[in-house]
Protein backbone atom coordinates (compact mmCIF):
# COMPACT_ATOMS: atom_id res chain seq x y z
CA UNK A 1 0.00 0.00 0.00
CA UNK A 2 0.89 3.45 -0.79
CA UNK A 3 0.68 5.84 1.89
CA UNK A 4 1.09 9.32 1.65
CA UNK A 5 0.79 12.83 4.06
CA UNK A 6 -0.17 15.74 2.35
CA UNK A 7 -0.05 18.83 4.23
CA UNK A 8 -1.16 22.41 2.95
CA UNK A 9 -1.12 25.65 4.79
CA UNK A 10 -2.14 28.92 4.16
CA UNK A 11 -2.66 32.38 5.79
CA UNK A 12 -6.44 31.00 7.82
CA UNK A 13 -6.02 27.30 8.43
CA UNK A 14 -3.48 24.37 7.96
CA UNK A 15 -4.77 21.20 6.81
CA UNK A 16 -3.49 17.47 6.42
CA UNK A 17 -4.71 14.63 4.55
CA UNK A 18 -3.48 11.18 4.72
CA UNK A 19 -4.05 9.26 1.52
CA UNK A 20 -3.84 5.60 0.97
CA UNK A 21 -3.25 4.71 -2.74
CA UNK A 22 -4.56 7.70 -3.48
CA UNK A 23 -7.60 7.73 -1.98
CA UNK A 24 -8.11 9.98 0.79
CA UNK A 25 -8.80 8.17 4.45
CA UNK A 26 -8.28 11.09 6.95
CA UNK A 27 -8.53 14.60 7.04
CA UNK A 28 -7.66 17.29 9.81
CA UNK A 29 -7.86 21.00 9.87
CA UNK A 30 -6.60 23.49 12.61
CA UNK A 31 -6.89 27.13 12.51
CA UNK A 32 -5.29 29.99 14.40
CA UNK A 33 -8.83 30.45 16.04
CA UNK A 34 -9.78 27.43 17.08
CA UNK A 35 -6.72 25.59 18.22
CA UNK A 36 -7.87 22.14 19.65
CA UNK A 37 -7.43 21.48 23.71
CA UNK A 38 -7.11 17.59 23.75
CA UNK A 39 -3.95 16.58 25.33
CA UNK A 40 -3.44 20.01 26.92
CA UNK A 41 -2.65 20.17 30.50
CA UNK A 42 -4.28 22.77 32.66
CA UNK A 43 -4.28 23.20 36.71
CA UNK A 44 -8.21 23.88 37.64
CA UNK A 45 -10.11 24.21 40.67
CA UNK A 46 -13.08 21.65 41.43
CA UNK A 47 -16.19 23.86 41.89
CA UNK A 48 -18.95 21.21 41.83
CA UNK A 49 -18.93 17.53 43.32
CA UNK A 50 -21.75 15.38 42.09
CA UNK A 51 -21.99 12.69 44.52
CA UNK A 52 -25.48 11.09 42.62
CA UNK A 53 -23.04 11.32 39.04
CA UNK A 54 -19.97 9.99 40.98
CA UNK A 55 -17.99 13.14 39.15
CA UNK A 56 -17.50 16.61 39.48
CA UNK A 57 -16.73 19.51 37.06
CA UNK A 58 -13.91 21.57 36.97
CA UNK A 59 -12.67 25.23 35.96
CA UNK A 60 -10.07 25.10 33.86
CA UNK A 61 -10.27 28.60 32.51
CA UNK A 62 -12.70 27.66 29.19
CA UNK A 63 -15.80 29.08 28.91
CA UNK A 64 -17.28 25.58 29.99
CA UNK A 65 -16.60 23.71 33.06
CA UNK A 66 -14.64 20.44 32.55
CA UNK A 67 -16.20 16.96 33.60
CA UNK A 68 -13.83 14.70 35.73
CA UNK A 69 -15.61 11.33 36.19
CA UNK A 70 -14.69 9.26 39.37
CA UNK A 71 -12.14 7.01 37.92
CA UNK A 72 -10.59 9.67 35.56
CA UNK A 73 -9.86 10.85 39.58
CA UNK A 74 -8.18 8.28 41.17
CA UNK A 75 -4.71 8.06 41.33
CA UNK A 76 -3.50 5.05 42.10
CA UNK A 77 -0.48 3.86 43.85
CA UNK A 78 2.34 2.04 43.43
CA UNK A 79 0.34 -1.52 44.37
CA UNK A 80 -1.90 -0.68 41.32
CA UNK A 81 0.55 -1.50 38.85
CA UNK A 82 -0.98 -4.11 36.89
CA UNK A 83 -3.88 -1.91 36.01
CA UNK A 84 -4.16 0.63 33.19
CA UNK A 85 -5.30 4.24 33.89
CA UNK A 86 -9.33 4.51 34.74
CA UNK A 87 -9.62 1.03 36.09
CA UNK A 88 -9.17 -0.06 40.01
CA UNK A 89 -9.81 -2.54 42.15
CA UNK A 90 -12.61 -3.78 43.63
CA UNK A 91 -11.07 -2.79 47.35
CA UNK A 92 -9.98 0.85 45.99
CA UNK A 93 -13.87 2.07 45.52
CA UNK A 94 -13.81 5.61 46.64
CA UNK A 95 -16.59 7.63 46.14
CA UNK A 96 -16.31 11.10 44.36
CA UNK A 97 -16.42 13.54 47.53
CA UNK A 98 -13.76 11.22 49.30
CA UNK A 99 -10.99 11.94 46.36
CA UNK A 100 -11.67 15.46 45.83
CA UNK A 101 -13.06 18.54 47.39
CA UNK A 102 -14.67 22.13 46.06
CA UNK A 103 -11.95 24.11 45.62
CA UNK A 104 -9.32 22.06 45.41
CA UNK A 105 -6.85 23.06 42.64
CA UNK A 106 -5.75 20.00 40.73
CA UNK A 107 -3.60 19.19 37.61
CA UNK A 108 -5.86 17.84 35.06
CA UNK A 109 -5.15 16.77 30.89
CA UNK A 110 -8.37 17.35 28.32
CA UNK A 111 -8.80 14.02 26.89
CA UNK A 112 -12.24 15.09 24.88
CA UNK A 113 -12.79 18.77 23.24
CA UNK A 114 -15.79 20.43 24.47
CA UNK A 115 -18.95 19.69 22.28
CA UNK A 116 -22.02 20.71 21.60
CA UNK A 117 -23.51 21.48 24.74
CA UNK A 118 -20.58 19.79 26.93
CA UNK A 119 -17.57 20.98 28.05
CA UNK A 120 -14.12 19.22 28.13
CA UNK A 121 -13.66 15.68 29.41
CA UNK A 122 -10.36 15.73 31.64
CA UNK A 123 -8.23 12.97 33.28
CA UNK A 124 -5.89 13.45 36.59
CA UNK A 125 -4.46 10.30 34.52
CA UNK A 126 -1.67 12.49 32.49
CA UNK A 127 -0.36 10.69 29.56
CA UNK A 128 2.92 12.46 27.33
CA UNK A 129 2.97 11.05 24.15
CA UNK A 130 6.57 10.78 22.27
CA UNK A 131 8.50 9.24 19.21
CA UNK A 132 8.13 5.75 20.61
CA UNK A 133 6.96 5.89 24.29
CA UNK A 134 3.76 7.41 25.86
CA UNK A 135 4.94 8.64 29.63
CA UNK A 136 2.48 8.22 32.37
CA UNK A 137 3.85 10.11 35.49
CA UNK A 138 0.80 8.86 37.40
CA UNK A 139 0.66 5.46 37.47
CA UNK A 140 2.39 2.73 37.44
CA UNK A 141 1.66 0.41 34.01
CA UNK A 142 3.62 -1.19 31.06
CA UNK A 143 1.85 -1.63 28.13
CA UNK A 144 2.97 -2.20 24.37
CA UNK A 145 0.88 -1.07 21.41
CA UNK A 146 -2.10 -3.93 20.08
CA UNK A 147 -0.74 -3.29 16.70
CA UNK A 148 2.46 -4.46 17.20
CA UNK A 149 1.48 -8.11 16.17
CA UNK A 150 4.89 -10.02 16.85
CA UNK A 151 5.01 -11.95 19.98
CA UNK A 152 8.97 -12.11 20.73
CA UNK A 153 8.96 -8.23 19.38
CA UNK A 154 6.05 -7.48 22.15
CA UNK A 155 8.24 -9.31 25.11
CA UNK A 156 11.42 -7.72 24.10
CA UNK A 157 9.92 -4.18 24.13
CA UNK A 158 7.91 -4.91 27.41
CA UNK A 159 11.15 -6.26 28.54
CA UNK A 160 12.96 -2.65 27.41
CA UNK A 161 10.47 -0.71 29.06
CA UNK A 162 10.66 -2.86 32.44
CA UNK A 163 13.78 -1.48 32.87
CA UNK A 164 13.30 1.71 31.20
CA UNK A 165 10.54 2.61 33.46
CA UNK A 166 11.36 5.28 36.04
CA UNK A 167 9.49 4.36 40.32
CA UNK A 168 6.01 5.08 40.27
CA UNK A 169 5.27 5.85 36.61
CA UNK A 170 3.99 3.61 33.54
CA UNK A 171 4.90 3.72 29.88
CA UNK A 172 3.26 2.50 26.90
CA UNK A 173 5.51 1.35 23.91
CA UNK A 174 3.99 2.76 20.50
CA UNK A 175 3.33 0.88 17.24
CA UNK A 176 6.80 3.01 15.86
CA UNK A 177 9.02 1.74 18.30
CA UNK A 178 8.89 -1.81 16.69
CA UNK A 179 12.47 -2.95 15.85
CA UNK A 180 14.20 0.36 17.43
CA UNK A 181 16.66 -0.34 19.97
CA UNK A 182 16.87 0.40 23.81
CA UNK A 183 19.07 3.35 23.46
CA UNK A 184 16.34 5.26 21.10
CA UNK A 185 13.75 4.78 23.55
CA UNK A 186 16.22 5.71 26.54
CA UNK A 187 16.50 9.07 24.41
CA UNK A 188 12.44 9.54 23.56
CA UNK A 189 12.37 8.73 27.31
CA UNK A 190 14.53 11.26 28.55
CA UNK A 191 13.21 14.06 26.42
CA UNK A 192 9.57 13.16 27.85
CA UNK A 193 10.76 13.30 31.30
CA UNK A 194 12.17 16.83 30.92
CA UNK A 195 9.00 17.87 29.65
CA UNK A 196 7.21 16.52 32.79
CA UNK A 197 9.77 18.53 34.85
CA UNK A 198 9.06 21.56 33.34
CA UNK A 199 5.34 21.08 33.70
CA UNK A 200 5.41 19.97 37.02
CA UNK A 201 7.31 23.70 37.75
CA UNK A 202 4.74 25.26 36.10
CA UNK A 203 1.83 23.91 38.03
CA UNK A 204 4.04 24.86 41.53
CA UNK A 205 3.74 28.27 40.45
CA UNK A 206 0.54 28.56 38.94
CA UNK A 207 -2.49 29.66 40.12
CA UNK A 208 -5.70 27.83 38.86
CA UNK A 209 -7.29 28.05 36.55
CA UNK A 210 -4.36 28.34 34.28
CA UNK A 211 -2.46 26.42 31.14
CA UNK A 212 0.15 24.55 32.21
CA UNK A 213 1.16 22.74 28.38
CA UNK A 214 -0.21 22.82 25.26
CA UNK A 215 0.08 20.18 23.14
CA UNK A 216 1.80 20.66 19.68
CA UNK A 217 0.47 21.80 17.03
CA UNK A 218 -1.26 19.53 13.90
CA UNK A 219 1.59 19.73 11.61
CA UNK A 220 3.85 18.71 14.72
CA UNK A 221 1.25 16.11 15.59
CA UNK A 222 1.12 14.86 12.33
CA UNK A 223 4.89 13.94 12.18
CA UNK A 224 5.15 12.43 15.87
CA UNK A 225 1.91 10.46 15.59
CA UNK A 226 2.08 9.39 11.61
CA UNK A 227 4.92 9.94 9.97
CA UNK A 228 6.30 6.32 9.93
CA UNK A 229 8.48 3.88 7.95
CA UNK A 230 5.20 2.71 6.72
CA UNK A 231 4.49 6.06 5.13
CA UNK A 232 5.72 6.46 1.49
CA UNK A 233 6.43 9.98 1.43
CA UNK A 234 5.27 13.23 3.17
CA UNK A 235 4.24 16.01 0.48
CA UNK A 236 4.58 19.92 1.97
CA UNK A 237 2.92 22.94 -0.41
CA UNK A 238 4.26 25.50 2.04
CA UNK A 239 7.67 26.75 2.56
CA UNK A 240 7.57 27.31 6.52
CA UNK A 241 5.70 24.06 6.87
CA UNK A 242 8.23 22.15 4.97
CA UNK A 243 11.21 23.56 6.79
CA UNK A 244 9.20 22.67 10.08
CA UNK A 245 8.76 19.30 9.44
CA UNK A 246 12.30 18.60 8.01
CA UNK A 247 14.19 21.04 11.83
CA UNK A 248 11.47 18.27 13.49
CA UNK A 249 12.58 15.23 11.85
CA UNK A 250 16.30 15.60 12.93
CA UNK A 251 15.51 15.78 16.68
CA UNK A 252 13.08 12.57 16.03
CA UNK A 253 13.68 10.61 12.73
CA UNK A 254 16.42 12.07 10.86
CA UNK A 255 15.89 8.88 8.33
CA UNK A 256 12.80 9.96 7.08
CA UNK A 257 13.82 13.20 5.86
CA UNK A 258 14.65 12.28 2.49
CA UNK A 259 10.63 10.93 1.96
CA UNK A 260 9.89 14.89 2.76
CA UNK A 261 8.84 16.54 -0.34
CA UNK A 262 8.33 20.44 -0.97
CA UNK A 263 5.40 20.47 -3.20
CA UNK A 264 6.13 23.52 -5.92
CA UNK A 265 3.78 22.88 -8.98
CA UNK A 266 1.70 25.65 -10.28
CA UNK A 267 -1.56 25.33 -11.50
CA UNK A 268 -2.80 21.97 -9.63
CA UNK A 269 -2.77 22.70 -6.01
CA UNK A 270 -1.83 19.59 -3.73
CA UNK A 271 -4.77 18.88 -2.31
CA UNK A 272 -6.64 18.90 -6.08
CA UNK A 273 -4.32 16.51 -7.46
CA UNK A 274 -5.35 13.83 -4.94
CA UNK A 275 -9.44 14.51 -5.42
CA UNK A 276 -8.95 15.81 -1.48
CA UNK A 277 -10.91 18.82 -1.93
CA UNK A 278 -13.53 16.54 -3.76
CA UNK A 279 -13.77 13.67 -1.19
CA UNK A 280 -14.10 16.51 2.01
CA UNK A 281 -16.86 17.73 -0.02
CA UNK A 282 -18.52 14.41 -0.23
CA UNK A 283 -17.72 13.86 3.69
CA UNK A 284 -19.88 16.63 4.36
CA UNK A 285 -22.73 14.90 2.00
CA UNK A 286 -25.01 13.04 4.09
CA UNK A 287 -25.17 10.56 1.50
CA UNK A 288 -22.68 8.56 -0.02
CA UNK A 289 -22.77 6.51 -3.46
CA UNK A 290 -20.88 2.65 -3.61
CA UNK A 291 -19.33 2.08 -7.09
CA UNK A 292 -21.96 -0.62 -7.82
CA UNK A 293 -24.87 2.18 -7.37
CA UNK A 294 -25.92 1.23 -3.97
CA UNK A 295 -25.27 3.93 -1.35
CA UNK A 296 -25.45 4.56 2.56
CA UNK A 297 -26.77 7.25 4.50
CA UNK A 298 -25.34 9.01 7.72
CA UNK A 299 -27.27 10.47 10.14
CA UNK A 300 -25.97 12.01 13.27
CA UNK A 301 -27.63 13.21 16.37
CA UNK A 302 -26.43 14.27 19.77
CA UNK A 303 -26.65 10.96 21.58
CA UNK A 304 -25.92 8.45 18.28
CA UNK A 305 -24.70 8.08 14.30
CA UNK A 306 -27.21 6.05 12.11
CA UNK A 307 -25.72 4.79 9.23
CA UNK A 308 -28.41 3.30 6.66
CA UNK A 309 -27.45 1.11 3.81
CA UNK A 310 -29.70 0.45 0.33
CA UNK A 311 -29.18 -1.08 -2.23
CA UNK A 312 -30.08 1.96 -4.69
CA UNK A 313 -29.33 1.80 -8.27
CA UNK A 314 -27.89 -1.49 -7.88
CA UNK A 315 -30.02 -4.64 -8.39
CA UNK A 316 -28.13 -7.28 -9.23
CA UNK A 317 -28.30 -10.35 -11.91
CA UNK A 318 -30.60 -12.92 -10.56
CA UNK A 319 -30.13 -13.63 -7.26
CA UNK A 320 -31.84 -11.22 -4.77
CA UNK A 321 -29.84 -12.51 -1.92
CA UNK A 322 -26.42 -12.38 -3.04
CA UNK A 323 -27.36 -8.41 -4.41
CA UNK A 324 -27.61 -7.99 -0.97
CA UNK A 325 -24.93 -9.69 0.04
CA UNK A 326 -22.33 -7.47 -2.03
CA UNK A 327 -24.16 -3.98 -1.28
CA UNK A 328 -23.32 -5.01 2.27
CA UNK A 329 -19.78 -5.89 1.81
CA UNK A 330 -19.00 -2.94 -0.50
CA UNK A 331 -20.73 -0.66 2.27
CA UNK A 332 -18.60 -1.88 4.89
CA UNK A 333 -14.96 -0.91 3.04
CA UNK A 334 -16.89 2.74 2.32
CA UNK A 335 -18.39 2.65 6.07
CA UNK A 336 -15.14 2.17 7.26
CA UNK A 337 -13.12 4.65 5.30
CA UNK A 338 -16.32 7.44 5.97
CA UNK A 339 -15.99 7.05 9.83
CA UNK A 340 -11.73 7.91 9.59
CA UNK A 341 -12.55 10.61 7.27
CA UNK A 342 -15.42 12.37 8.88
CA UNK A 343 -13.80 11.34 12.38
CA UNK A 344 -17.10 10.14 13.71
CA UNK A 345 -16.79 8.80 17.31
CA UNK A 346 -19.29 7.82 19.99
CA UNK A 347 -21.80 5.39 19.55
CA UNK A 348 -22.90 4.11 15.80
CA UNK A 349 -25.56 1.88 14.59
CA UNK A 350 -25.38 0.29 11.35
CA UNK A 351 -28.92 -0.95 9.72
CA UNK A 352 -27.08 -3.22 6.87
CA UNK A 353 -29.50 -4.58 4.32
CA UNK A 354 -31.44 -7.59 5.64
CA UNK A 355 -29.95 -10.69 5.21
CA UNK A 356 -31.25 -14.61 6.01
CA UNK A 357 -28.14 -16.40 5.99
CA UNK A 358 -26.15 -16.72 8.83
CA UNK A 359 -23.24 -16.84 6.66
CA UNK A 360 -23.62 -13.97 5.15
CA UNK A 361 -24.26 -12.28 8.52
CA UNK A 362 -21.03 -13.62 9.84
CA UNK A 363 -19.20 -12.50 6.45
CA UNK A 364 -20.01 -8.60 6.59
CA UNK A 365 -19.46 -8.32 10.33
CA UNK A 366 -15.79 -10.12 9.66
CA UNK A 367 -15.23 -7.45 6.45
CA UNK A 368 -16.40 -4.96 8.81
CA UNK A 369 -14.13 -5.64 11.96
CA UNK A 370 -11.19 -5.99 8.77
CA UNK A 371 -11.90 -2.97 7.58
CA UNK A 372 -11.78 -1.10 10.57
CA UNK A 373 -8.04 -2.74 11.87
CA UNK A 374 -6.96 -0.10 9.32
CA UNK A 375 -8.37 3.15 11.59
CA UNK A 376 -5.67 4.28 14.20
CA UNK A 377 -8.41 5.33 16.34
CA UNK A 378 -10.08 2.22 18.65
CA UNK A 379 -12.96 1.15 17.38
CA UNK A 380 -14.56 -1.60 18.93
CA UNK A 381 -17.90 -3.81 17.07
CA UNK A 382 -20.68 -5.23 19.66
CA UNK A 383 -22.37 -7.35 17.14
CA UNK A 384 -26.05 -7.70 15.62
CA UNK A 385 -28.79 -6.45 17.96
CA UNK A 386 -32.17 -8.55 17.96
CA UNK A 387 -33.47 -6.21 15.23
CA UNK A 388 -30.35 -6.73 12.79
CA UNK A 389 -28.47 -3.48 13.47
CA UNK A 390 -24.77 -3.86 13.90
CA UNK A 391 -23.60 -1.41 17.11
CA UNK A 392 -20.07 -0.06 17.23
CA UNK A 393 -18.29 2.80 18.98
CA UNK A 394 -15.30 4.26 17.83
CA UNK A 395 -13.31 6.67 20.26
CA UNK A 396 -14.28 10.48 19.74
CA UNK A 397 -11.47 13.06 20.88
CA UNK A 398 -11.78 15.97 19.16
CA UNK A 399 -14.57 17.58 16.68
CA UNK A 400 -15.84 15.39 13.56
CA UNK A 401 -15.33 16.83 10.30
CA UNK A 402 -18.60 18.31 10.06
CA UNK A 403 -17.99 20.38 13.35
CA UNK A 404 -15.02 21.91 12.52
CA UNK A 405 -16.05 22.90 8.83
CA UNK A 406 -19.95 23.43 9.60
CA UNK A 407 -22.07 25.71 11.68
CA UNK A 408 -26.01 25.06 12.93
CA UNK A 409 -27.99 26.31 10.06
CA UNK A 410 -29.60 29.77 11.22
CA UNK A 411 -32.71 28.84 9.71
CA UNK A 412 -33.74 25.34 10.96
CA UNK A 413 -30.89 25.89 13.54
CA UNK A 414 -29.49 22.35 12.69
CA UNK A 415 -32.83 20.57 12.32
CA UNK A 416 -32.13 19.84 8.53
CA UNK A 417 -36.24 20.89 7.84
CA UNK A 418 -38.10 24.30 7.75
CA UNK A 419 -41.52 25.03 8.37
CA UNK A 420 -43.41 24.49 4.68
CA UNK A 421 -45.12 27.46 3.54
CA UNK A 422 -48.54 26.40 3.82
CA UNK A 423 -47.61 25.77 7.42
CA UNK A 424 -46.31 29.51 7.55
CA UNK A 425 -49.13 31.06 5.85
CA UNK A 426 -52.02 29.10 8.16
CA UNK A 427 -49.88 31.00 11.26
CA UNK A 428 -49.66 34.40 9.96
CA UNK A 429 -53.58 34.33 8.80
CA UNK A 430 -54.04 33.59 12.99
CA UNK A 431 -52.17 36.07 13.61
CA UNK A 432 -54.07 38.51 11.41
CA UNK A 433 -57.24 37.62 13.04
CA UNK A 434 -55.50 37.70 16.52
CA UNK A 435 -54.59 41.56 15.65
CA UNK A 436 -57.26 42.60 14.22
CA UNK A 437 -59.27 41.87 17.73
CA UNK A 438 -57.07 44.13 19.26
CA UNK A 439 -55.42 46.73 17.13
CA UNK A 440 -58.50 49.50 16.16
CA UNK A 441 -57.02 50.46 12.61
CA UNK A 442 -58.68 50.36 9.83
CA UNK A 443 -56.05 48.93 7.98
CA UNK A 444 -53.05 46.77 7.94
CA UNK A 445 -49.87 46.10 6.27
CA UNK A 446 -47.83 43.23 6.18
CA UNK A 447 -44.69 42.01 4.35
CA UNK A 448 -44.32 38.47 4.16
CA UNK A 449 -41.73 36.04 1.64
CA UNK A 450 -43.60 35.74 -1.97
CA UNK A 451 -44.24 32.54 -1.76
CA UNK A 452 -46.14 32.66 1.70
CA UNK A 453 -47.90 35.63 0.35
CA UNK A 454 -49.20 34.20 -2.85
CA UNK A 455 -51.04 31.73 -0.49
CA UNK A 456 -52.64 33.85 1.33
CA UNK A 457 -54.08 36.44 -1.13
CA UNK A 458 -55.06 33.15 -3.00
CA UNK A 459 -56.37 32.67 -6.58
CA UNK A 460 -57.81 36.11 -7.88
CA UNK A 461 -57.31 37.44 -4.05
CA UNK A 462 -60.00 34.75 -2.89
CA UNK A 463 -58.08 33.91 0.06
CA UNK A 464 -57.54 37.70 1.18
CA UNK A 465 -60.78 38.43 0.62
CA UNK A 466 -62.15 36.32 2.70
CA UNK A 467 -59.83 37.08 5.51
CA UNK A 468 -61.07 40.66 5.22
CA UNK A 469 -64.45 39.63 5.50
CA UNK A 470 -63.77 38.03 8.34
CA UNK A 471 -61.93 40.85 9.85
CA UNK A 472 -63.84 43.78 9.01
CA UNK A 473 -60.09 45.22 8.19
CA UNK A 474 -58.38 46.34 4.94
CA UNK A 475 -55.39 43.86 4.73
CA UNK A 476 -52.33 44.48 2.29
CA UNK A 477 -50.42 42.17 1.96
CA UNK A 478 -46.60 42.63 0.18
CA UNK A 479 -43.76 40.09 -1.12
CA UNK A 480 -40.34 40.63 -0.32
CA UNK A 481 -37.67 38.16 -1.49
CA UNK A 482 -35.24 39.47 1.36
CA UNK A 483 -37.65 37.58 4.00
CA UNK A 484 -37.49 33.86 5.32
CA UNK A 485 -40.54 31.68 4.35
CA UNK A 486 -40.92 31.63 8.19
CA UNK A 487 -40.63 35.07 8.49
CA UNK A 488 -43.51 38.08 8.94
CA UNK A 489 -43.10 41.71 9.28
CA UNK A 490 -46.10 44.10 10.71
CA UNK A 491 -45.22 47.35 8.37
CA UNK A 492 -48.15 49.55 9.64
CA UNK A 493 -51.50 49.35 11.26
CA UNK A 494 -53.89 52.63 10.93
CA UNK A 495 -56.30 54.44 8.30
CA UNK A 496 -57.23 52.99 5.52
CA UNK A 497 -56.02 55.51 3.11
CA UNK A 498 -52.06 56.07 5.10
CA UNK A 499 -51.83 52.34 4.81
CA UNK A 500 -52.82 51.80 0.83
CA UNK A 501 -50.24 55.02 0.28
CA UNK A 502 -47.38 52.65 2.30
CA UNK A 503 -48.51 49.36 0.15
CA UNK A 504 -48.55 50.75 -3.15
CA UNK A 505 -46.13 52.76 -3.62
CA UNK A 506 -46.97 53.93 -7.17
CA UNK A 507 -50.18 55.11 -8.64
CA UNK A 508 -51.67 54.99 -12.38
CA UNK A 509 -49.64 57.25 -14.65
CA UNK A 510 -46.25 56.65 -13.42
CA UNK A 511 -43.01 56.26 -15.47
CA UNK A 512 -40.71 54.15 -13.44
CA UNK A 513 -37.77 51.57 -14.64
CA UNK A 514 -38.23 48.18 -12.89
CA UNK A 515 -36.32 45.05 -13.17
CA UNK A 516 -38.15 41.89 -14.52
CA UNK A 517 -37.09 39.11 -11.35
CA UNK A 518 -39.28 36.54 -13.36
CA UNK A 519 -42.35 35.62 -16.16
CA UNK A 520 -45.62 35.20 -14.87
CA UNK A 521 -46.83 31.95 -13.72
CA UNK A 522 -50.11 31.88 -15.25
CA UNK A 523 -49.08 33.96 -18.42
CA UNK A 524 -45.21 33.89 -19.38
CA UNK A 525 -45.38 35.94 -21.98
CA UNK A 526 -46.16 38.81 -18.91
CA UNK A 527 -43.20 39.67 -17.06
CA UNK A 528 -43.36 39.66 -13.01
CA UNK A 529 -41.16 43.16 -11.43
CA UNK A 530 -41.14 44.47 -7.41
CA UNK A 531 -41.21 48.29 -6.21
CA UNK A 532 -40.28 47.89 -2.37
CA UNK A 533 -42.67 44.42 -2.52
CA UNK A 534 -45.27 45.82 -4.50
CA UNK A 535 -46.17 43.37 -7.71
CA UNK A 536 -46.11 45.37 -10.53
CA UNK A 537 -47.27 42.96 -14.06
CA UNK A 538 -46.00 43.88 -17.10
CA UNK A 539 -47.59 42.86 -19.96
CA UNK A 540 -45.38 41.34 -22.79
CA UNK A 541 -42.06 41.24 -20.68
CA UNK A 542 -41.42 37.31 -20.25
CA UNK A 543 -38.66 37.40 -22.31
CA UNK A 544 -36.78 40.05 -20.13
CA UNK A 545 -35.99 37.87 -16.72
CA UNK A 546 -33.00 39.73 -15.34
CA UNK A 547 -33.01 42.60 -17.71
CA UNK A 548 -34.47 46.50 -16.86
CA UNK A 549 -36.87 48.12 -19.11
CA UNK A 550 -39.07 51.55 -18.24
CA UNK A 551 -43.12 51.21 -17.91
CA UNK A 552 -45.41 53.09 -17.52
CA UNK A 553 -48.18 51.97 -14.43
CA UNK A 554 -51.66 51.35 -16.19
CA UNK A 555 -53.79 50.50 -13.19
CA UNK A 556 -53.52 49.50 -9.10
CA UNK A 557 -54.46 46.82 -7.38
CA UNK A 558 -54.50 45.70 -3.81
CA UNK A 559 -51.92 43.23 -4.59
CA UNK A 560 -50.82 44.41 -7.79
CA UNK A 561 -50.35 46.84 -10.52
CA UNK A 562 -50.22 46.08 -14.54
CA UNK A 563 -48.32 48.00 -16.51
CA UNK A 564 -47.25 48.57 -20.23
CA UNK A 565 -43.60 48.89 -21.73
CA UNK A 566 -42.71 52.31 -23.02
CA UNK A 567 -39.84 53.58 -25.15
CA UNK A 568 -37.58 55.77 -23.55
CA UNK A 569 -38.62 58.76 -25.41
CA UNK A 570 -42.17 57.98 -24.94
CA UNK A 571 -41.35 57.87 -21.21
CA UNK A 572 -40.18 60.97 -20.86
CA UNK A 573 -42.82 62.46 -22.91
CA UNK A 574 -45.36 61.05 -20.62
CA UNK A 575 -43.95 61.95 -17.47
CA UNK A 576 -43.91 65.66 -18.65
Amino acid sequence: MIREILVSEDKFETRVAIVEDRSPVEFYVERPTTHGLAGSIFLGKVENVLPGMQACFVNIGEVKNAFLYVDDAFLPGEEDEAFEPGRRKKTDRKTIGQIVKPGEEILVQVTKEAMGTKGARVSRHVSLPGRYLVLMPTVSYVGVSRRIADFRERQRLKRIARALRPAGMGLIVRTVAEGKTENELRADLEFLLKLWEKISARAKTAKAPALIHHDLGLVFRIVRDEFNAATTRMLVDNARSYEKVLALLDAVAPELKDRVIYYRKKGTPLFNLYGVEEAVQSALSRQVWLKSGGYIVIDKTEALTVIDVNTGKYVGSHDLSETVFRTNMEACTEIAKQLRLRDIGGIIIIDFIDMTSPEHKNAVLRKLEEELRKDHTKTTVLGLTGLGLVEMTRKKVRQSLDEVLEKPCPVCHGKGRVLSEETVASRIRREILSISETASGEAILLEVNPQVASILIGPGGSNLRELEKETGKSIFIRGSESLRVEDVSLKAIGRKNEVEKKAMPVRPGDVLEVLIEEAHSSKPGDGIARVEGYVINVEGAGDLVGKKTMVQVVSCHKTHARAKMVEEGAAIESAR
